[in-house]
């Protein structure tokens, strides 16, 4: 039996259905609001007490040129134009667009917008992706963040699942409201007190807690149980998602809602906030993402479905870059390059031929800075993981310019390629073994930690009973249980972390997040923690070198001495740095620093040594930083 093909329907004026025999897919004209998803027995997927622009929706939030932080205008994107750009048996492409002008200045983003809507024959779901363009003589704007929202029946959507290790039931929606919820530190995070269903009560209920980085978040959403069906977000490529494989983004929360986050500044604060100029010519797709949707029989498990979106997200993503998109924007597999070959490391006081760059992370981005990857947040990247050898192959990348980044677990500091790689049409091109040097000047006398951009090796406490989500109980990521903040105070009462070398264990020593601690309910103090270490001999003509790799900073003043707490200038000061709330919204990480502290050798002295490093910015309790890894080299060898 052959599938059926895929029509058009127009039921009234307002609307138009797509419609292939599996699903029906309502989307309001000329607004290009996603209405109702009618599938598996269901007349509406999507939740039917809210109102029709608040089911299925494109969205930004926006600024004007020149403003600060991370809040702005948020807008969902009403279109004005509907239009048909393909409609064949096999495949149906849908219009709906708005243009710009300037007498939209300042009561829409300043940017033409065109949202697509694709539904291929047999296929069990549809496809959107967006295209944006800011024109020279447009004013200038920032553009905050942008996604695409589905929110779902609370009815019919209890189970959310966006990793193996992280599934559950949800609380509803209802269980946040006043009367049933108690508001927490922030509004995101709520107490549930009286929920409906008494199994959630004395949990927290905190979006933050479900955020994943893109490298992993390709596949998530929500299964209803009665009748048992799935609906999924798949996300086949980062190509078009700001801040490089480990940005972190929301997926599924409780609404029940989902997610396609292309751009945001969660977990980086504003350096991950795309400003433009005016005048300033860009143009983007956002997209495609693939809205799938699963069933299984009565009787049978509904977990089937997750097993069953994950070979569905692997053939999404095998398919990227889709060859149907109708849009002369989105480059098919002949127009775009690839580019191939391997990185190696040479780091003589660790090994002295080079090594294997194994497992590195390899990289295409818009040129820049070393490391500017990570806050990229314009254009396209390109990422893959290398194999254990070294050996990279970055396929599908867009036409353009582009720097080669890389950086590698294991060892500190980013690499750039000093060449410009310039991809064009159908190209193939085979780059020279690279070699990247890590920051290094002399031999390693201690580390604490392991380079690998994140605190997660770090001693992570148990929650305060009273704040606990029962995901994260017995959980490789129990960092991203609410509250660990307040737990540094209860572990170090009456004095702060003092690490011996050689002698504490950064798993057990080393709290993951240096906190301010609470005086009393309204003000905060800094903390210095200490590093003891001894030094048998000391070279006082020559440099030693402190390295100090941070993984997150939020409003943060790192401050360094040595030997003596007392002095009021310390030896280096990073200044008040980072904006990216990791401590707050349970992320292990958020950008990475990484600062090198020269000490002149007649300040070390032989025998015990203090390193103190106090974090001095102390006006909240979420004011910190993670540390990533921390090393003192002695003076270079001169063999």
């Amino acid at each position: 039996m052959t599938a059926p093909g895929v029509q058009l329907h127009l039921p009234d004026d307002h609307h138009v259905v797509m419609d292939n025999g599996i699903l029906q897919v309502t989307l309001s004209v000329p607004a290009g609001i996603v209405t109702r998803i009618k599938y598996n027995g269901v007349d509406n997927l999507l939740e039917i007490l809210n109102d029709e622009t608040n089911r299925g929706y494109w969205d930004v939030v926006w600024s004007p040129a020149g403003t600060t932080g991370t809040t702005g205008t948020f807008e969902r994107l009403i279109c004005t134009t509907y239009k048909v750009i393909l409609e064949r048996d096999d495949q149906i492409e849908l219009s709906f667009s708005r243009e710009w002008d300037v007498s939209l200045q300042d009561k829409l983003i300043p940017l033409n917008i065109d949202k697509r809507f694709i539904m291929l024959k047999g296929s069990s779901g549809f496809y959107s992706y967006a295209i944006y363009e800011h024109l020279e003589g447009w004013p200038g704007f920032n553009l905050d963040e942008t996604r695409i929202a589905f929110k779902l029946r609370k009815d019919k959507f209890h189970y959310m699942a966006m990793a193996d290790n992280r599934q559950r039931y949800m609380p509803l929606p209802d269980d946040r409201l006043p009367d049933r919820g108690q508001p927490l530190a922030y509004p995101e995070a709520v107490l549930l007190v009286n929920p409906v269903e008494p199994e959630f009560k004395g949990e927290v209920d905190d979006k933050y807690q479900y955020s994943c980085e893109d490298k992993d978040l390709k596949v998530h959403g929500w299964i209803c149980m009665d009748p048992p069906l799935g609906f999924w977000i798949i996300i086949p490529s980062d190509e078009f998602r700001s801040g490089g494989p480990l940005k972190q983004n929301l997926t599924s929360h409780v609404g029940p809602t989902a997610l396609s986050m292309f751009l945001s500044a969660h977990y980086a604060g504003e350096d991950l906030v795309a400003k433009f100029g005016e005048g300033e010519p860009w143009k983007k797709v956002f997209g495609p993402v693939f809205i799938y949707l699963n069933y299984v029989n009565e009787g049978e498990d509904p977990l089937i479905l997750w097993e069953d979106a994950k070979e569905q997200m692997l053939v999404e993503v095998q398919s990227w870059p889709y060859s149907f998109p109708a849009s002369e924007d989105f480059p098919s597999s002949s127009q775009r390059g690839n580019i191939s070959g391997r990185l190696l490391v040479q780091d003589r006081y660790f090994k002295d031929d080079k090594i294997s760059a194994s497992g590195a992370y390899v990289g295409l981005a818009p040129p820049g800075e070393v490391g500017s990857w990570q806050r990229e947040c314009k254009d396209y990247q390109f990422w893959i993981k290398a194999d254990e050898e070294g050996y990279y192959i970055i396929s599908d990348i867009r036409a353009g310019n582009y720097n080669l980044y890389a950086f590698v677990p294991g060892f500190i500091g980013d690499y750039k390629s000093d060449i410009t790689v310039t991809i064009t049409s159908g190209c193939s091109i085979e780059i020279d073994d690279l070699v990247f040097e890590p920051p290094r000047n002399g031999p390693t006398l201690w580390e604490i930690g392991i380079p690998d951009r994140s605190a997660r090796e770090f001693y992570i406490p148990d929650p305060d009973p009273k704040y606990i989500n029962k995901l994260f109980v017995n959980h490789p990521d129990k960092f991203r249980q609410y509250g660990l903040w307040e737990r540094y105070s209860d572990l170090y009462p009456n004095g702060d972390i003092v690490f011996t070398v050689g002698e504490s264990d950064y798993k057990k020593d080393w709290f993951f997040a240096q906190v301010t601690r609470k005086r009393d309910e309204k003000t905060y103090i800094g903390t210095t923690w200490q590093i003891k270490f001894k030094l048998d001999s000391v070279k006082q003509k020559e440099i030693y070198t402190l390295r100090v790799a941070l993984a997150s900073a939020a409003q943060a003043e790192l401050q360094v001495r040595l030997n003596d707490s007392s002095t009021n200038t310390p030896l280096f000061s990073s200044g008040v740095i980072g904006k990216d709330n990791a401590i707050a919204r349970h992320g292990i990480h958020g950008l990475h620093w990484l600062f090198n502290v020269n000490l002149q050798g007649n300040i070390l002295v032989e025998g015990e040594n203090t390193i103190y490093l106090t974090q001095a910015n102390a006006t909240s309790p979420f004011q910190g930083i993670m540390y990533d890894y921390i090393r003192l080299e002695g003076p270079p060898s001169h063999d």
